[in-house]
């Protein structure tokens, strides 16, 4: 509003990614692939829909860093469903987004840019040691609990195996996301790829952490693009940035 200019995002855009239910609302307008969900405010009748098929993930509405998400957001049954939002209503003080389980990869894609973007290599959480009839979940403990993500054998890495077609569709639907949020500066997309291909949405994360060792700053480098030259990148790309 000062017209100060500032690296990574705009408000517009920071608001859209950081409201989940409006994010897919938006999206799925715009016919990009996200998980059957509903989202359920504090002081809301807490039954399921019935289009709403099990199982469910149920996490906060407007939370970041997996904050909110344990192994118990995984449900299965009305009563499971019940206990996990009023859980969350009560303990985050938050509102509840319970989204259909999507199985398959976990795939994190970091993006560059305003007009002209930059998609940086895909990574993604692998889940070495998670038994196969298993929910695989982006938890709390998955992100930032080190002894866990080594007794599960869970770690971020580059994703492999990705037929080139696959890669360039993951590509095209970042760049459509990115646009249609109204993103700016940098972000980093989180989808889940189906065994068949299919892509689904999952969460934009406007300004992700950009520490060196973090999956934008890894993307980044895999570009070539060095931490230094990364965050020079960024910085001229906020003082270039035109804020309507």
């Amino acid at each position: 509003m000062r017209g100060v200019p500032f690296t990574g995002c705009g408000a517009t855009g920071l608001t859209f990614c950081k409201h989940k239910g409006v994010c897919k609302k938006i999206l799925r307008y715009h016919r990009i692939h996200t998980p059957e969900f509903v989202t359920i405010a504090r002081g809301k009748r807490t039954a399921r829909p019935a289009r709403l098929k099990f199982p469910i993930v149920v996490k906060p509405l407007k939370e970041e860093a997996s904050l909110g998400i344990s192994q118990a957001s995984f449900v299965e049954t009305d009563e499971q469903f019940k206990e996990r939002v009023q859980f969350i209503h009560e303990k985050y003080d938050n509102d509840v987004i319970a989204e259909e389980y999507i199985a398959g990869r976990e795939l994190y894609v970091s993006v560059m840019g305003n007009r002209r973007l930059q998609v940086f290599p895909i990574r993604e959480l692998v889940f070495k040691e998670v038994p196969h009839d298993e929910p695989k979940i982006a938890t709390y403990k998955a992100k930032w609990d080190e002894e866990y993500r080594k007794r599960w054998g869970l770690k971020n890495q580059f994703a492999k195996g990705l037929d080139a077609e696959v890669v360039t569709q993951i590509e095209q639907i970042c760049k459509r996301i990115y646009h249609i949020l109204t993103i700016d500066g940098y972000a980093r997309l989180d989808l889940r790829l189906t065994p068949d291909n299919k892509v689904y949405f999952i969460e934009a994360n406007a300004n992700p952490i950009l520490a060196a060792d973090e999956d934008f700053a890894q993307s980044a480098l895999k570009a070539n693009l060095t931490y230094p030259q990364l965050i020079d990148r960024i910085i001229r790309i906020g003082l270039t940035t035109v804020r309507d």
